[in-house]
């Protein structure tokens, strides 16, 4: 439980120290209402594989061009 994988619930923190829990699901499963983030999106792939304080950054295409953004990971849990 000490690193990201498909089913974790991720608390991050963006760089207004702002928290938000996601979770890590198939693309077929994802429900932003619920907090549940495909595994594909750029969120979910920048959050795959990483541990507990480490940074991520995510670069989304947006109409004036790329918006960055970076995140700490606060939490990482699993639920039944």
């Amino acid at each position: 439980t000490d690193k990201i994988y498909f089913g974790a619930w991720v608390t991050i923190e963006n760089e207004s120290g702002e928290e938000k829990t996601y979770r890590i699901v198939g693309p077929d499963e994802f429900d932003p209402k619920l907090g549940w983030i495909s595994m594909d999106s750029p969120m979910g792939k920048a959050l795959l594989g990483k541990m507990l304080d480490d940074e991520i950054s995510i670069s989304v295409e947006a109409k004036d061009g790329p918006i960055k953004s970076s995140y700490i990971i606060n939490e990482i849990r699993y639920e039944a």
